[in-house]
């Protein structure tokens, strides 16, 4: 098979056990392809840790889910030196980090030396034990999930961390005939399917190679940069309104992980270019965490969302 036949299949095997989350599987397969690590936040029961598992039996990794828990310590997230008194010395534990998909499930419910530990991780992709410092496997992608309905006994993620995901996702409820198809397949007690594997390490470095002939023009590239400078001088962009809710505009990180965003929206659509759609499509997901609303802003209930919905509207593209 081909590579787009190949990322076909795995979208073929997610749908057969999650239904109606198609745009949570776009956004984990463009994480997976560009190495980019995921955050997803939504109420309980969306299948969030589902989609996760199920990707993770498709894809030919090595894959740990690891449950944060506020009693949960640095090392039992990276690993600890631990005596053998047989040998008379230390030797090296490693924890669940030591893998190349990592389902962080309910990450505010860690404290922040934990957090800390994962994000490390994720920015340098190494671990240090002791006084060694080892390499983590490739690929290696975090996949992260949080409920925001609860607040008694959660860490919430610091600003400048959560720069450090790529994507962060809002999932809401599925539509009525959606919700009606989970109903129906998971009341049914034999329903008991096993995706089949169809992609590992080697496919997903040839699909990388390919994502990075996607070509994007400059006036694409252009764009991309003028969004991200709207969110930190939107008065400069006529957004007066917005200007006086924004508190901290998107940090460099975003126009680097939207033109990678932009080039596999491209690649699954079946182009080897860039659209202005592509950024369109992809610029919530990069951004909405990148943006620090005032006080002013959450008195008047307005949204990240909103802010670049209208910064969207008002940054045109200069040919």
């Amino acid at each position: 098979m081909t590579s787009r036949e190949k990322i076909q299949a795995v979208i073929d095997e997610m749908g057969k056990v999650v239904i109606g989350q198609e745009r949570l599987i776009n956004r984990l397969l463009v994480g997976l392809f560009t190495g980019g690590h995921v955050l997803l936040e939504g109420v309980p029961g969306l299948a969030k840790t589902l989609t996760i598992n199920t990707l993770a039996k498709i894809l030919d990794l090595h894959f740990h889910r690891i449950q944060f828990t506020p009693d949960l310590l640095p090392a039992d997230l990276v690993g600890t030196m631990i005596y053998n008194p047989k040998k008379s010395e230390f030797e090296v534990k490693k924890g669940p980090i030591f893998a190349q998909i990592i389902l962080a499930d309910e990450i505010n419910r860690a404290p922040a030396k934990v957090q800390s530990a994962l994000l490390e991780a994720m920015a340098e992709k190494q671990v240090t034990i002791g006084d060694t410092t080892y390499p983590l496997d490739k690929p290696f992608l975090v996949l992260a999930t949080q409920n925001p309905v609860e607040q008694e006994g959660t860490f919430p993620l610091p600003e400048a961390q959560v720069d450090r995901f790529m994507l962060k996702v809002f999932l809401n409820y599925l539509d009525k005939d959606q919700e009606l198809a989970v109903m129906r397949q998971k009341s049914n007690m034999d329903f008991n399917y096993e995706p089949k594997t169809v992609l590992n390490a080697e496919d997903i470095a040839k699909i990388r190679k390919e994502i990075n002939e996607i070509t994007i023009s400059e006036t694409l590239e252009k764009y991309i940069i003028e969004l991200v400078f709207a969110t930190r001088n939107p008065a400069e962009y006529g957004l007066t309104q917005e200007a006086g809710y924004i508190q901290f505009g998107a940090s460099p990180r975003a126009s680097i992980q939207l033109n990678l965003a932009a080039k596999v929206m491209a690649y699954l659509e079946g182009r080897d270019y860039v659209l202005p759609e592509d950024i369109k499509e992809m610029a919530p997901d990069i951004l909405n965490h990148r943006i620090i609303l005032n006080y002013v802003a959450e008195a008047d209930n307005i949204t990240t969302l909103q802010i670049i919905q209208s910064i969207l509207s008002s940054v045109a593209i200069n040919r």
